[in-house]
C-alpha cells in the first residue's frame, strides 16, 4: 500500500507540473487516509458497534455482532447474516418484498447516519448492505464493511441540514450564504443541480426533471468552466463533503435500480436534516425554549412535505397523462 500511494502521489505531482490546473493532491490524502482505516480490523469492529448503537431503536437495520475473543488487527470475526443484495430485484418479487418499501428504509438509514448521528458509512455500495427477509413481506437491512467511516465535523453537519433545507425550499440566497460558509464561494449555484436536479434559477416542480430550457441554460454555463474552475471548486470543498458526495452517489443508484421515485430521497433527507437541527437546539435549550422550538420545526417540515408530496401527486398525474395520451395515438394509428 505504501509504494501504491507513492506512485499514486508521484503520478499526481507530475500531472500537477505539467498542467497547473490539475489539482487534487487533497483527493489522495483522503484516499490514503480511508485505506489506513481499513487495513485495523479492530478500527472496522468499533464503528460497526457505534452503528449498532445508533439504531439500537430502529428495528429495520441490522448490524452483525462483533466476537472481540476472536478479533485483531488482521483479523474481524463477526456474525453470520444472510441475505441478498439490496438492489437484487428478482429475489425481492420472490420474497414477496417491496423494493419502495427498501429505498425507502434504505435512504432513511442514511439520511440518520449524515444529517442526525454524523457518523456515515463511507462505501455503501449493493454487496455491503444485504436485505434479510423475516416474513410475510417483511425484511432487514443488514449492514457491512464498516472500514471506512467518517465523523462529520459539527459545524459542517449543521450547516449542511440547512444546506438541505434551502436547497428544498429552493432558497438561493441562503444557499449562497452557505456556500461562503464551505468555503466554495461563487460554486454553491450547482449545489442544487448536485443535490436536487434543479438549477438555482429553476421554476420547474421539486423532484421533477430539467426543462430543455434550463438544460440548455445550464449547459451553457458548464461549458464556460475550465479546469482550473473544477479544481478550485474540488480543492474548496470540506473534506467532509467529499465523503457526502461519494455515499449519496452510490445510494441514488442503488434507488433508481429499485424504481424508487425521486421525490423519496428528497423527502427523506429533508426529513432527516431539520431533524437533525431539531436534536442540536433541544441541547441547547431549555424545557419551553424546546417546546417553542419543536413547534417550530414540526411547522417547517410540514411545509417541506407539502412541497414535496405536491410535487410526487403532480409527477403522476403527468405520467399519468402521458399514459393516456401514448394509448390514443396507438388507438389513431390502428384506426388510421
Amino acid at each position: 500500500m505504501k509504494i501504491d500511494i507513492m506512485t499514486m502521489s508521484f503520478l499526481s505531482k507530475s500531472v500537477s507540473w505539467i498542467f497547473p490546473d490539475y489539482r487534487f493532491e487533497k483527493l489522495l490524502t483522503e484516499f490514503e487516509r480511508t485505506m489506513s482505516m481499513e487495513l485495523d480490523f479492530t478500527q472496522e469492529a468499533k464503528n460497526s458497534e457505534r452503528t449498532a448503537s445508533c439504531f439500537r431503536k430502529n428495528n429495520v437495520v441490522k448490524v452483525p455482532q462483533v466476537f472481540w475473543e476472536l478479533t485483531s488487527k488482521e483479523v474481524l470475526t463477526m456474525e453470520f447474516c444472510s441475505g441478498y443484495k439490496v438492489d437484487n430485484l428478482d429475489s425481492l418479487r420472490k420474497s414477496d418484498i417491496s423494493p419502495r418499501k427498501v429505498a425507502e428504509a434504505l435512504i432513511q438509514l442514511f439520511g440518520e447516519m449524515i444529517f442526525v448521528h454524523g457518523f456515515v458509512h463511507g462505501d455503501p455500495h449493493p454487496g455491503n448492505i444485504l436485505v434479510s427477509p423475516q416474513g410475510q413481506g417483511r425484511f432487514s437491512l443488514v449492514l457491512l464493511d464498516h472500514g471506512i467511516y467518517k465523523e462529520l465535523d459539527q459545524k459542517f453537519r449543521l450547516n449542511y441540514c440547512q444546506l438541505w433545507k434551502a436547497l428544498i425550499l429552493l432558497d438561493s440566497q441562503k444557499i449562497m450564504e452557505l456556500g461562503e460558509q464551505f468555503g466554495v464561494g461563487k460554486y454553491a449555484k450547482y449545489f442544487p443541480v448536485l443535490f436536487t436536479g434543479r438549477t438555482i434559477e429553476s421554476k420547474s416542480i421539486l423532484g421533477t426533471q430539467m426543462s430543455i430550457e434550463e438544460r440548455m441554460r445550464l449547459k451553457q454555463d458548464l461549458n464556460s468552466l475550465g479546469m482550473d474552475d473544477i479544481s478550485s471548486f474540488m480543492e474548496s470543498l470540506p473534506p467532509d463533503f467529499l465523503t457526502i458526495l461519494r455515499t449519496d452517489g452510490l445510494l441514488r443508484s442503488i434507488l433508481g435500480n429499485l424504481g424508487a421515485p425521486r421525490h423519496v430521497r428528497l423527502l427523506t433527507y429533508a426529513k432527516c436534516a431539520i431533524h437533525g437541527l431539531e436534536e442540536q437546539s433541544k441541547l441547547q435549550s431549555g424545557p419551553i425554549k424546546r417546546t417553542i422550538l419543536q413547534v417550530k420545526i414540526s411547522i417547517s417540515y410540514l411545509h417541506v412535505r407539502i412541497l414535496i408530496e405536491l410535487a410526487g401527486f403532480l409527477m403522476q398525474v403527468n405520467d399519468l397523462s402521458q399514459k393516456v395520451m401514448s394509448r390514443f395515438r396507438r388507438m389513431l394509428q390502428k384506426t388510421s
